[in-house]
């Protein structure tokens, strides 16, 4: 049991800090990449309508396509490293939507059993465009 002493000074502590904490829903996994032809897509067939203006979109891998409730779903991602240093574009989070399957796209990706197969355009928003992979954090909008 604490003393009341340090008791009150924790207390205070994490009245003063508390409004600066965050608890991180974010996961951790890997992403590739991978290049037109883009369709048809597991979700929309050959419907370009469904894919964003900004061309910001991913395949999902096999631990979020979720049997296929992925489709449309919105998430942040921001790459954490690479297989090569300062491959990372520093403090940039993109915001993505699920247009495919990663395993059955029509384009193969860039690294297998990635969590997130980003298109070219989103992977070169993060990262340098010429390593194979990225280790990301992504949350689920």
């Amino acid at each position: 049991m604490l003393k009341p002493e340090l008791r009150f000074v924790t207390c205070l502590l994490f009245f003063l800090l508390g409004p600066h904490l965050r608890l991180s829903r974010a996961d951790i996994g890997t992403a590739g990449s991978y290049s037109p032809p883009y369709t048809p897509t597991a979700c929309y067939g050959n419907d370009y309508s469904e894919f964003p203006t900004s061309n910001l979109f991913a395949a999902a891998g096999e631990g979020i396509w979720d049997n296929g409730a992925a489709c449309g779903r919105q998430y942040l991602v921001r790459c954490i490293s690479a297989p090569v240093p300062e491959s990372c574009v520093p403090g940039k989070i993109i915001q993505i939507k699920i247009v495919d399957r990663a395993q059955t796209a029509t384009s193969p990706p860039s690294r297998y059993g990635s969590s997130i197969v980003l298109s070219d355009t989103a992977f070169a928003a993060i990262a340098n465009p010429t390593v194979d992979y990225l280790n990301v954090e992504y949350q689920q909008l």
